[in-house]
């Protein structure tokens, strides 16, 4: 991050890993006291420049002091819809005049209001474009975002898809999507309004993969 932020030929990185933390001589009869208290100094250290970096970002502001942006990352942006979904389908509820509403039932509402909010961020959208034959038959993809070589799958809770027919059903998409030539990483963006999902965090954990074909982020939200 400090790298991100300041850039990589900076004293900001230069200080940070000028900080010791292990002795730089010692033998067999050193205290492990004197260990633990070069240790603790190093923690100290730490802390000071932090505090000082994050001072001088708050004093001067941190696009002028970074070449990246965070904002720009485009799982960050996924993520930022995926959190702010539900207050969205609340907002629109509640319309002008007594208007009728625009209510979330079912899959196809959650998948029709979620590409609208990709178009916020994202020019090159790809609706239910075909996946390779996977297990005797072919399916589509929600979302395939070409150019960052990212497909995103949508799902809603219901009666009859609660925690375990739902990590059954995602297990199969990851391994079904590990065969698109266009995916390098699958969002699985599962919006459980009522709450049908006991342990969602660990559900998120369990199925959270890395590795040589396919990173793989599940997300459910509220």
């Amino acid at each position: 991050m400090i790298t991100k932020i300041f850039g990589e030929d900076t004293r900001h990185l230069k200080d940070f890993l000028g900080i010791r933390f292990n002795l730089s001589v010692f033998n067999r009869t050193t205290p492990d006291q004197q260990f633990e208290t070069r240790y603790r100094n190093g923690l100290k250290e730490a802390s000071a420049i932090l505090d000082s970096f994050i001072q001088e970002i708050n004093d001067y502001g941190i696009e002028k002091n970074r070449n990246y942006s965070l904002e720009d990352s485009w799982i960050t942006n996924v993520k930022r819809i995926c959190d702010r979904f539900h207050n969205v389908s609340r907002q629109l509820r509640s319309r002008h005049a007594n208007r009728d509403s625009l209510t979330i039932e079912d899959e196809y509402d959650v998948q029709d209001l979620f590409h609208a909010l990709l178009a916020i961020y994202f020019d090159d959208i790809r609706a239910e474009e075909w996946t390779p034959s996977y297990a005797g038959s072919s399916s589509r993809v929600d979302f395939l975002l070409k150019p960052e070589q990212a497909v995103i799958e949508i799902k809603k809770t219901r009666k009859g898809l609660k925690s375990k027919e739902l990590g059954e059903q995602l297990i199969i998409d990851i391994h079904k999507y590990k065969a698109h030539p266009s995916c390098q990483y699958l969002v699985c963006f599962v919006y459980d309004p009522e709450g049908r999902i006991a342990n969602p965090r660990g559900i998120e954990a369990d199925l959270k993969r890395e590795n040589d074909d396919m990173e793989v982020e599940v997300i459910i939200r509220p």
